[in-house]
């Protein structure tokens, strides 16, 4: 029986790709919208890398990136904190807008 490995196989991406010009803009604008922002990072597959930005009033919004790492440097370009898990606090801080509410509603009313 062969033993298992005690490392994680992880891809390899090289360093130093430059954001898109669009991405990086879109966060500064959300951020510039929102008095600041902070960001969370998800893993979305094959998809890319989802940066969720919540702002300091509340309001929170998405991007897509390629991956991880153009996430990391478009939030960094930006200026905007990436914080490496959902805490409390930042949760708490969130404001669902009354359009969400009633969406979420919706799709809940018709299973």
């Amino acid at each position: 029986m062969a033993e298992g490995s005690d490392t994680t196989l992880t891809a390899e991406q090289t360093p130093g790709q430059a954001p898109p010009q669009g991405l990086v803009a879109g966060i500064k604008s959300f951020a510039a919208g929102h008095g600041g922002a902070k960001a969370v990072i998800e893993y979305v597959g094959k998809r890319g890398a989802r940066i969720v930005l919540v702002g300091e009033d509340g309001v929170w919004g998405d991007q897509f990136a390629d991956d991880t790492v153009v996430a990391r440097e478009a939030c960094a370009k930006a200026g905007v904190t990436v914080e490496n898990a959902w805490e409390r606090e930042l949760m708490d801080q969130m404001r669902p807008s009354n359009d969400l509410w009633r969406s979420m509603a919706r799709r809940t009313m018709a299973r």
